[in-house]
């Protein structure tokens, strides 16, 4: 089966070849002989019902410095062109991305969107995880100042974060005493007018943020994400350090939980955050550890995703 893919993402010549999760499934897509064509969000278009992008062909290479090559830009009708769409654009999850997931609900299923563009818009990261009672640390999401004191007072050492970022921007840790609350919530209220999430602490995050990636609702496997000494923040793209981890009991029993609820929405790859015994976010938009995966285990997540998108695609409706 060979397909046609139009990837969704931030400027391609831009990545990290060695991280990018992005680039590990152009990288499956190209070795399975699918054709492929990058766009940037902003190409897209709305006009009379139907939705374009204007896309240039893609050709990638495991080679530093080269490891893309773009042809001349064509228009694509998202509809009648295309098989498949990675959206796959980093967040903020801001009205921009929203729009995107609008005009890609048009095409969808009849193109593949990967992920569902209506569950990526209705299950935010850091609000769906809501949705499964008992599997976060003590969590409130708000922009009332008096409740986030309260909060505060009530759990003592807390980490406060931005609603809608992304990859570990904006995030900070508060002992009880902290005299720098009020300076950051007017820093988050001068940036937009988004709630914040206010969350107990918890010290296991000394020891590692674990990313278990999740294809249609099954875990595929996890990276452990260590923080730089004196950090809170482990995300890799702040410093933390990958290292090799094994999927744990408690593990597996969080990925039950939300697996059935993943595969009805039709959210096919995913990345949930856990620290210790508590999932804290479930990541939808962006997902990323593949790379990190398939070198410390040899698990390739992208070729799990690859074979579960091909069955889709030949399965009549």
């Amino acid at each position: 089966m060979s397909l046609r893919v139009a990837v969704q993402m931030d400027p391609v010549l831009g990545i990290n070849i060695d991280t990018d999760t992005t680039f590990l499934m152009m990288m499956e897509a190209k070795i399975r002989g699918h054709k492929l064509w990058f766009y940037t969000p902003d190409k897209l278009s709305l006009e009379d019902g139907r939705v374009f992008a204007r896309a240039q062909p893609l050709d990638v290479f495991a080679e530093k410095g080269a490891h893309a090559k773009l042809g001349e830009t064509v228009l694509l009708d998202m509809k009648d062109d295309v098989d498949v769409v990675l959206m796959r654009q980093d967040p903020p999850f801001d009205m921009a991305y929203i729009t995107a997931t609008h005009f890609l609900e048009k095409v969808h299923p009849h193109t593949l969107v990967v992920n569902n563009p209506a569950e990526v818009r209705n299950a935010p990261e850091k609000l769906f995880v809501t949705d499964f009672p008992g599997v976060q640390p003590p969590t409130l999401i708000t922009s009332d100042h008096e409740a986030i004191y309260d909060f505060r007072a009530r759990h003592g050492d807390i980490v406060l974060k931005p609603l809608y970022g992304g990859g570990g921007s904006g995030v900070a840790r508060l002992l009880a005493d902290d005299p720098n609350l009020d300076a950051l919530l007017e820093l988050h209220a001068m940036i937009g007018r988004e709630q914040v999430i206010a969350q107990k602490f918890v010290p296991a995050v000394s020891k590692g943020d674990k990313r278990v990636l999740l294809v249609d609702g099954e875990p595929v496997g996890a990276i452990n994400r260590v923080p730089a000494a004196g950090q809170v923040r482990s995300n890799l793209r702040v410093g933390g350090r990958a290292e090799a981890v094994e999927l744990t009991a408690r593990d597996k029993e969080l990925c039950a939980i939300i697996g059935p609820e993943l595969k009805k929405r039709g959210l096919l790859f995913v990345g949930i955050d856990v620290i210790g015994d508590y999932l804290t976010e479930i990541n939808v938009t962006s997902p990323t550890g593949a790379q990190q995966l398939k070198r410390f285990s040899g698990i390739d997540a992208a070729a799990v995703l690859w074979d579960r998108i091909e069955t889709i695609r030949s399965t009549p409706a």
